[in-house]
């Protein structure tokens, strides 16, 4: 049994991507191709964004977004403890401080009645993390920053495709940043990633970051970074686009269906105001090693997406010496991953969730 069912997807689009991806070869543009726009334009539009701006990676998505808003050492970042350390990682990398604000512990994304206490005279930028594919409160984060007039960054590495409020993740804020990591609902078969923005100035700042800081061939305007998204990545993600909708739809179906037949179990709840992409289905157990060394043993693949808090990270602790943030840390200890892709069959499905019952005391 498969973890995230790449192979299957494959075999449904292989005409399609395989198709696209020769087209890359015979006409040879590998860098910057006529692929790379066909995409922008596409996500663009997908998202209701004004610019699309493809990146190498999600992370580096992160590492751009905050250097257009001209991030430097000694300006905070307010974002989430309970996320992927490349959130935190980049703020760092520029010199700057992530700020921690602890999670709400039922939908494990950053709680925004908790961050206008935490903005202090060097906060520069708050970046929400979409998590597990459902988007944070934005509206509430989006006024908390209009009156402090900071940017809102939503890290939208596992929630591409996902609505709030009608609106699509990615264009929730000043800048909205994905990931196309082969296991992301939306995935090519290696890195990439892509920004989006509907403020002119900063989709040119972006596009020539990601470019060595280029404004024209040798003219270097800006610092910038060796950031595109390969030509390559680019058409396989073009091919998997006919399909996506169908995917998503199929997640959430899949998500429903985990809900009713794990009624005793605590799953990361989703709001109404919103839908989640369920890059991954996530559920809690205090004995988590227990459970999943029983789904081992029936040959079912479980994960744990985050196992530790950032701030308790051996890189990060120093720095956050005495702080705690309880629902993140509980998070930490309870939460895991089961098998989720829009391949993922019924029966499968059925003996995932007949083996977590029999874990039930």
């Amino acid at each position: 049994m498969e973890f995230t069912d790449i192979k299957t997807q494959y075999r449904a689009l292989k005409d399609e991507i395989d198709a696209r991806m020769r087209r890359v070869l015979e006409h040879g543009q590998f860098i910057l191709g006529p692929e790379v726009r066909e995409l922008e334009e596409k996500l663009a539009s997908y998202t209701g964004a004004r610019h699309c701006v493809t990146v190498a990676s999600g992370t580096e998505a992160l590492l751009i977004a905050l250097m257009a808003l001209d991030i430097k050492p000694g300006d905070e970042v307010i974002t989430t403890p309970f996320t992927f350390i490349a959130t935190a990682e980049m703020i760092v990398l520029l010199g700057a401080k992530p700020v921690f604000v602890d999670v709400e512990e039922d939908t494990a994304n950053i709680d925004a009645s908790r961050i206008a206490a935490a903005v202090t005279s060097r906060t520069r930028a708050i970046m929400p993390v979409s998590l597990y594919g459902q988007p944070a409160d934005m509206d509430e984060i989006n006024a908390i920053a209009a009156r402090h007039r900071l940017a809102v960054i939503e890290d939208a590495a596992q929630s591409f495709g996902a609505l709030y409020k009608g609106r699509r993740s990615c264009n929730l804020s000043t800048i909205g940043a994905t990931s196309f990591f082969p296991s992301k609902p939306l995935g090519c078969y290696g890195d990439g990633g892509a920004l989006f923005t509907s403020d002119d100035a900063l989709a040119k700042a972006m596009r020539e970051i990601r470019h060595h800081g280029q404004s024209g061939r040798y003219q270097h305007t800006r610092i910038g970074v060796g950031g595109r998204m390969d030509t390559l990545q680019c058409a396989v993600v073009l091919g998997k686009l006919g399909r996506f909708d169908w995917e998503l739809e199929r997640r959430v179906a899949l998500a429903r269906r985990y809900d009713e037949l794990l009624g005793r179990f605590r799953p990361i709840r989703v709001k109404r105001d919103r839908t989640s992409v369920y890059a991954q289905y996530t559920i809690r157990s205090p004995e988590r090693s227990r459970i999943q060394d029983a789904l081992k043993a029936k040959g079912i693949p479980t994960a744990v997406h985050y196992p530790q808090s950032l701030h308790q990270q051996p890189a990060y602790a120093a720095h956050y010496r005495g702080l705690s943030f309880p629902a993140a840390e509980k998070l930490a200890r309870e939460v895991i991953s089961l098998p989720m892709s829009a391949d993922l069959a019924e029966s499968d499905q059925d003996l995932i969730a007949a083996a977590l019952v029999q874990t039930l005391p």
